[in-house]
């Protein structure tokens, strides 16, 4: 019996600040882990009794393989990373941008269940803006991979606090965890809120306006 996985039981918390990822994670290519994720799935379906020479179901373990490498784990891979382009403020903008209600489907990583939300992203320029839409590219990147909440909302904020050369950057993200809805205590009705504020956001003021523009409460 492994005890430390007793002890986490259904308890939703990270190890790390960064995606946990072995040295060699980049070795196989994606055609590789497609090959070697299609076998092993399709040994999960057979050990769960399913015929898979259904018509319904034979190519279930490909499916299920292509979707894990290109779709929903490809924030993994660096070369999907979004192309950070940034551009100098030359109208000096000074106030906060906000891009409210960005999609986010991302995958619990304790249970391989979907995390389905809104993420609510602002920054306070210094001397660079980011093309709006980059702003949902990497909320996309960093939902695309196992994740924990909490951390998915940190790693977005330490991007953009990366390539915008600023402290100032807020991120909210508000969704439902299937591993809480549809198993466990199956709550349908419950979502989680996490929120991590850096450089003026940390600011009770500053941090009012945020919320004020998400119509959220404090």
């Amino acid at each position: 019996m492994n005890t430390e996985i007793d002890e986490i039981g259904d308890n939703h918390f990270g190890t790390a600040g960064d995606t946990p990822l072995r040295e060699d994670a980049f070795e196989l290519t994606d055609n590789d882990k497609i090959d070697i994720i299609e076998n092993k799935f399709r040994e999960i379906m057979e050990t769960l009794g399913l015929d898979l020479t259904d018509d319904s179901l034979k190519s279930t373990p490909k499916r299920v393989a292509k979707m894990y490498v290109k779709e929903i784990f490809g924030g993994l891979n660096p070369s999907f990373a979004p192309t950070n382009s940034t551009f100098e403020n030359k109208y000096k903008y000074n106030q906060m941008l906000v891009e409210k209600d960005i999609t986010v489907y991302s995958t619990c990583e304790h249970h391989f269940l979907p995390i389905v939300g809104k993420a609510h992203v602002a920054y306070i320029a210094k001397g660079k803006v980011i093309g709006l839409s980059k702003m949902n590219r990497i909320v996309d990147y960093y939902a695309k991979r196992p994740q924990v909440q909490e951390r998915m909302t940190m790693q977005i904020v330490k991007h953009l606090q990366k390539y915008l050369s600023t402290e100032s950057v807020a991120c909210v993200i508000d969704a439902k965890h299937l591993c809480v809805n549809s198993r466990g205590i199956k709550d349908i009705q419950s979502s989680t809120v996490t929120a991590e504020y850096g450089g003026e956001f940390k600011n009770p003021e500053v941090k009012k306006e945020f919320l004020t523009y998400l119509k959220m409460k404090l």
